[in-house]
């Protein structure tokens, strides 16, 4: 838990981190199960593992932008029991009241694995799985770092037209992954993240 105790981070039986986004996954099975055709809130840096998976189990993926109120508000508006980011900020309203409990996720995720039976590792050998890059962070001015975002995206939407999600920056599709570009909302920087199919893809 980080020092507020808002945001969680998970280690496997392994000890291997686990990104929240795949915790945000396995909860969402959970919460399914009791409320299928739900949607569930991400942001725009979760792996698209989590959308692959939402769909499986009957979940509405809803992607939105990063940050604490962009997702609550999202959440609200479309009635999502369960909402989270890639940063480790997990929203429970299922049974819960709505707001990022580290603590509150941390006892759902080991209530879940409990229950499944197996091991963390193995419920999530047994998703869907990318290679994802950590969060790359490049300097760049609040003065003109959302223009350098705007040219990006100008530019991807050109050559790859019909990819490209401007909801937060630019998330672009291609046939083995996806990569994003987008203006931290409070440093001077870009935030870049990269998913592939395989490792060569996410290079």
């Amino acid at each position: 838990f980080d020092g507020d105790g808002d945001r969680l981070g998970v280690e496997d039986e392994e000890d291997e981190g686990v990104n929240a986004d795949l915790v945000l996954m396995l909860l969402a099975r959970q919460v399914l199960a009791r409320l299928p055709g739900s949607p569930i809130v991400f942001d725009v840096k979760c792996s698209q593992a989590l959308i692959e998976d939402l769909v499986a189990h009957g979940g509405v993926p809803v992607m939105w932008k990063t940050g604490h109120s962009h997702i609550k508000s999202k959440m609200k508006e479309t009635g999502a029991p369960l909402a989270g980011e890639r940063s480790g900020h997990i929203f429970v309203k299922e049974g819960f009241h709505g707001y990022d409990d580290g603590i509150f996720a941390g006892l759902r995720l080991a209530e879940y694995v409990s229950q499944a039976g197996k091991p963390l590792s193995r419920l999530l050998a047994e998703a869907p799985h990318y290679d994802t890059s950590p969060e790359i962070h490049v300097d760049c001015g609040d003065e003109v770092k959302y223009g350098v975002v705007d040219r990006l995206t100008a530019e991807l939407e050109r050559d790859h037209p019909g990819r490209v999600n401007t909801v937060n920056g630019a998330r672009v599709t291609f046939d083995d992954g996806w990569g994003l570009v987008r203006a931290s909302s409070n440093l001077p920087e870009l935030v870049l993240v990269f998913e592939g199919r395989t490792g060569p893809a996410m290079e």
